[in-house]
């Protein structure tokens, strides 16, 4: 977390400093993300400023501390600039944003959603993301294989942990990992042992990793004082990681009572770490590198006048219309290929394993 710290404060230095060439910049593009606490924002939103420049846009990039309040006071500063021609949200909160982007689309100014759907708003014009069925999917998949559940193996016990309910991505993640688990669950081959299924009761407020751990310890103590807990299903690696903690404080960890396989999403470096000491299964690695030329991609267009390239104009319905996007393809990480899927390409260096 302080390496975090280190790389945010270094990279508001460098976007918070005037631009010499401002006046001459081909327009502003407002990058909103959501917080710096999970290190694959602060990746993302550093690639983005990075390719903007590149390109000769003015990228002005803000972090919301996970506040939705200050996410719409960002919004609206960056309004107020004269040269502001698109906004890029990775939103806190995707159903809060609505009047904000009214006065956007009032000045004329584009809103691509950034990973996170925005929602309940006419005015949002594109959305690039991974695809989120696709992640729930591999995360599903690899339970069922590790444990060998598809060769006959059990029964085996899980529990079940979702994503933020107010972010809409998460109800895919869920979704798509049922969508391989519950056919299991309904034959009696996965056993959830807190009964606890659905988004209303397994959602993780904000993504926080202390609730989900907070949560499992209650699970343990009430359902598996005389069961052995065999897998959890976690959407996110700073889950995941919280999950491994209170799972080694019930004494998980040893040969003789190991850790359960447990998911995770977006390869940070703790889980990353954890994957090579032999603790979390696996992650799902979503190449931000790539949504983030995709989204400039994305902005050049729509400031060059040309359309935008798209390949899905059907999953993402926002409540007020359907939002034209772009899917790219998200990978399974394990101890198998973590080398050569993230530091052979370049997305870690190979000291930061030593």
């Amino acid at each position: 977390m302080h390496t975090l710290r280190r790389i945010f404060l270094s990279s508001l230095l460098l976007v918070s400093m005037p631009w010499a060439y401002a006046q001459n910049s081909k327009g502003g593009v407002g990058i909103l993300m959501p917080t710096v606490t999970s290190q694959r924002w602060v990746v993302d939103g550093l690639a983005m400023v990075r390719a903007m420049d590149k390109l000769g846009y003015r990228p002005d990039l803000k972090y919301a501390n996970d506040d939705v309040a200050t996410q719409i006071a960002q919004t609206e500063e960056m309004l107020r600039s004269p040269d502001m021609k698109v906004l890029v949200i990775g939103a806190i909160d995707g159903s809060k944003l609505a009047p904000v982007l009214k006065k956007a689309a009032e000045r004329g100014i584009k809103v691509v959603a950034y990973d996170r759907l925005i929602r309940d708003t006419p005015h949002v014009d594109y959305y690039a993301t991974f695809d989120n069925f696709q992640v729930g999917v591999l995360q599903g998949s690899y339970i069922i294989e590790a444990l060998g559940v598809d060769k006959g193996k059990g029964p085996f016990t899980i529990e079940l942990f979702g994503g933020s309910s107010d972010d809409n991505n998460a109800f895919f993640f869920y979704n798509g990992a049922m969508s391989v688990l519950k056919p299991y669950i309904d034959k009696g081959r996965l056993v959830v042992g807190s009964g606890q299924m659905g988004m209303e009761k397994v959602a993780t407020q904000r993504w926080s990793g202390s609730v989900a751990r907070a949560r499992l310890v209650q699970i343990l103590d009430k359902h598996y004082t005389k069961q052995r807990l065999d897998a959890l299903l976690s959407p996110y690696d700073g889950i995941s990681i919280e999950l491994i903690t209170a799972m080694k404080k019930a004494n998980y960890g040893p040969a003789s009572q190991p850790l359960p396989v447990v998911t995770g999403q977006d390869a940070e470096m703790p889980s990353v770490r954890s994957i090579i000491r032999g603790e979390q299964a696996s992650t799902v690695f979503k190449d931000n590198r790539e949504l983030a030329q995709v989204v400039t991609t994305m902005v050049d267009a729509i400031l060059s006048g040309k359309k935008p390239t798209i390949n899905d104009d059907k999953t993402y319905n926002n409540g007020q219309k359907v939002v034209p996007a772009f899917l790219l393809k998200p990978a399974v990480v394990d101890i198998n290929n973590w080398r050569a899927t993230l530091v052979n390409s370049g997305y870690y260096k190979p000291d930061q394993f030593r």
